[in-house]
């Protein structure tokens, strides 16, 4: 059990069944009344974001989520296969489940998998990848200084802002965490 006077950036904790991850953190002690602890929380499973208040008391059931290297074989409709690099299990998830990943990991990529109480939840991508541009209009030399860009679609079916002197067929490192392009490798 995590008392709320205890909770810090990262602490996971279950609340009303669902697992929530403390964001930021506040202790309060006003000159009148009770101290209380300020929080803001993300549900680890919906990415849901919640302030909330408790009294330093509280207790909750600490969360243990657990991750996992995986490794993305392929997919089958909605379903989407990840191979567990240790016993060689393939594990089907659906898109709800890999949608924040699923635009930045091809074939054979590996990945992070989330789970919780053995049921996984989430995917993570690297936090940078590297993709082929695969459509996208061709650039011309010397549209390097404007900072404007053109649209580009990846290799993935992500479609991106790209610098005009990226052309089809180039490839370029991708942050996952924003979907921005980072340079032209």
């Amino acid at each position: 059990m995590v008392m709320a006077g205890d909770f810090r950036k990262g602490t996971t904790v279950e609340i009303d069944g669902n697992v929530w991850s403390v964001v930021d953190f506040q202790h309060v002690k006003p000159g009148k009344g009770a101290a209380f602890v300020r929080t803001r929380l993300k549900n680890a499973m919906t990415g849901a974001v919640l302030e909330r208040t408790f009294s330093p008391t509280d207790k909750y059931p600490e969360a243990r989520i657990e991750t996992k290297e995986m490794q993305y074989s392929y997919s089958d409709g909605d379903l989407y296969y990840f191979m567990d690099s240790e016993t060689f299990d393939l594990i089907p998830l659906n898109h709800e489940q890999v949608e924040d990943a699923i635009d930045f990991i091809k074939e054979n990529d590996t990945v992070t998998v989330r789970s919780y109480k053995g049921a996984p939840f989430a995917v993570q991508a690297p936090n940078f990848v590297v993709l082929e541009v695969t459509e996208t209009e061709p650039g011309f030399k010397g549209d390097t200084a404007t900072g404007t860009t053109k649209p580009a679609v990846l290799e993935t079916g992500y479609h991106i802002a790209v610098p005009l002197f990226v052309n089809q067929g180039d490839k370029i490192r991708v942050d996952t965490r924003t979907g921005e392009y980072m340079e032209r490798i």
